[in-house]
């Protein structure tokens, strides 16, 4: 890799370009195999997530870092969100596929579900995205519905990543080994675009008013 800069340039998150651009496909590389046993599916984004956030204050985004933030995971946890998003896949297609079977009301059936399977795979995703999922699953869900709706430009921007994805995975194969890569940096920067944002809004006065007067005077 190349040596780090300094000072970045405009609208750069996670470093020099050249050197996120290995990052994200190493990353990706390294998510896919994670991704195998399919029940590893979230932590395996979540860890994905965190490596790329700590790339983003000069960490080393490396395969041996990889490993050892998935080897400190609470995999109890790990698995039973893992077992819930596959829960929720296969409900979501049998509902789908129910609607499919020409049933009454079956188009808006069809809609209200795709809704549904739509706001949870955002909620999931954001989830995955945030620090707290390293540890902690359930605070990390509920953050990721507050900022689901507080946020809305940011959970649009989560589907057209999943989408662009899913269809970079369905159209070449072998690209299904480098997506986990884009999609983990993209939730990755909404992340961090949003707490940006919501820092930039915050009222500091009160913070101010109680800074200590001697403090002050020094």
């Amino acid at each position: 890799m190349s040596a780090d800069r300094t000072v970045r340039e405009p609208g750069e998150i996670f470093g020099p370009r050249m050197t996120l651009f290995a990052d994200v496909l190493s990353v990706g590389v390294l998510t896919a195999v994670a991704c195998l046993p399919i029940v590893t599916v979230p932590a395996a984004l979540s860890t994905a997530c965190a490596l790329l956030r700590g790339a983003g204050v000069g960490e080393p985004a490396t395969a041996r870092r990889y490993v050892t933030l998935l080897r400190r995971r609470p995999w109890t946890a790990d698995l039973v969100a893992g077992l819930v998003w596959i829960a929720g896949v296969l409900l979501l297609a049998a509902d789908l596929a129910l609607a499919g079977v020409g049933l009454p009301g079956a188009p808006l059936f069809a809609i209200v579900a795709a809704a549904i399977g739509a706001y949870a795979a955002v909620v999931g995703l954001r989830a995955c995205a945030r620090p707290e999922s390293l540890t902690d699953w359930r605070a990390a869900v509920r953050g990721a519905a507050l900022d689901s709706v507080r946020d809305v430009g940011g959970s649009a921007l989560v589907l057209l990543a999943l989408v662009a994805a899913v269809l970079c995975a369905w159209m070449l194969v072998p690209l299904a080994f480098l997506a986990p890569g884009p999609l983990a940096m993209a939730l990755t920067a909404i992340d961090v675009r949003d707490k940006k944002t919501t820092d930039k809004y915050i009222d500091h006065s009160d913070v101010d008013d109680k800074r200590d007067p001697v403090q002050e005077t020094q």
